[in-house]
């Protein structure tokens, strides 16, 4: 049984020798930047190793995990520590330099200010620029940890990253998430063992699928969808089934926090109110329209996030099929598959599409994912899609 890491650093999985980097950064000040870009795949922990950092950067312990700056930082409540986390489809100017006047200033109750930037490729030109402007010219007791998926010009500008160190994570071994399941998490190791295979590497879909039924019935529902795709009314149906699932997903997610952010504005500005708090009402109309424009940008890329994370499971499936259709079906043969637990069924698909119709619906799925990104209906991009993943007669 492998060493856990401790501390701050408990919940940074199947990432040693990033975390050895991390804690030597902490207990070497000559070796410390205040830029910092983590990169990896979805699932590889880069906001949770971002967050140990700035915890382990404010505790006078290098991350003890037990201390009260290390609590309060990774409850997000650390007054010197500024979270940044995209609640729309991006992170704007707007928002970017509010959060930098504040990282200008003198730490108040640890040794540094620092910035949390969480989907960093998700800032807007203008916000990338108000950032670079800061990275440029540190303030001295200011570090910024910065958060994308790759090194790509797409998720983060060369500009930046030239101004930063790079922290690279990789996608977490199931060995590792099924060890911290089980011994962190409390998890069964069977289902831990299930979870892990089943997550992608992703270490919280892997807790979400061994804790949640619903969660385990929705990616069942995914899964099932390329053997069911015989007709074009099925292609229909299943388009409308992923695309109602993202859209119920989605106003679950935000029905609550919308309406208690609604009421907490109208509060502060007197709706309802009677005498000289009327006039506060009526010239806070305006705050309330910008509130419901951020609900419905959040609400749409809760969706978005739904259905990416069904296209993943579509592509990843399709891989399989294809890996199988190489090997002519011996499974025996096959070093790895990405949804161990429905063999049977990516072995059907392989005998019915062959290599390359597997290869062509994965590049169908693949274009899915790109109109989404472009704004692109989800119903039609989706139909779309399961027109072409069609099975052939």
């Amino acid at each position: 049984m492998t060493a856990l890491p401790e501390g701050v650093w408990r919940d940074v999985v199947g990432q040693p020798e990033a975390v050895a980097e991390l804690q030597h950064a902490v207990a070497s000040p000559a070796s410390m930047t205040h830029a910092w870009l983590f990169t990896g795949p979805p699932g590889s922990g880069r906001s949770v190793a971002a967050r140990a950092f700035a915890a382990a950067l404010q505790c006078p312990d290098g991350g003890d995990g037990t201390c009260h700056a290390c609590r309060t930082v990774l409850a997000c409540t650390h007054a010197d520590v500024r979270l940044v986390v995209p609640e729309g489809l991006s992170i704007g100017v707007k928002e970017m330099r509010t959060v930098i006047g504040l990282a200008g200033r003198a730490p108040s109750q640890g040794r540094f200010q620092v910035v949390v930037v969480e989907d960093a490729d998700r800032m807007t030109e203008q916000a990338a620029n108000a950032l670079l402007k800061m990275l440029e010219e540190p303030p001295p007791r200011t570090v910024f940890l910065l958060c994308a998926p790759s090194l790509h010009p797409d998720d983060v500008s060369v500009t930046i990253r030239s101004r930063c160190r790079v922290v690279s994570l990789r996608t977490p071994p199931a060995a590792a998430i099924s060890e911290v399941l089980v011994r962190r998490d409390g998890v069964e190791p069977v289902l831990a063992q299930w979870s892990a295979a089943a997550s992608g590497g992703h270490i919280g879909r892997a807790r979400r699928l061994a804790r949640d039924e619903d969660a385990r019935a929705a990616r069942k529902a995914v899964l099932d969808v390329p053997l069911a795709l015989s007709s074009l009314g099925a292609c229909l149906r299943a388009a409308d089934d992923l695309v109602g699932t993202a859209a119920a997903e989605s106003a679950a997610a935000s029905g609550a926090l919308d309406a208690a952010e609604t009421e907490a504005v109208k509060a502060s500005l007197g709706v309802g109110a009677r005498g000289p708090g009327v006039a506060a009402a009526s010239r806070g109309a305006g705050q309330l329209k910008e509130l419901e424009k951020q609900q419905k940008s959040r609400a749409t890329r809760i969706g978005r996030d739904t259905l990416d994370r069904a296209l993943v499971d579509l592509a990843a499936f399709y891989r399989d099929a294809l890996v199988i259709a190489t090997v002519r079906g011996d499974l025996a043969r096959v070093r790895h598959l990405n949804h161990p637990d429905r063999s049977a069924d990516a072995l059907e698909l392989a005998r019915r599409v062959g290599a390359e119709g597997a290869l062509r619906r994965i590049d169908a799925v693949l274009a899915a994912r790109t109109a989404l990104e472009q704004a692109v209906k989800p119903q039609i991009a989706i139909e779309a899609m399961c027109v072409a993943l069609r099975l052939p007669a």
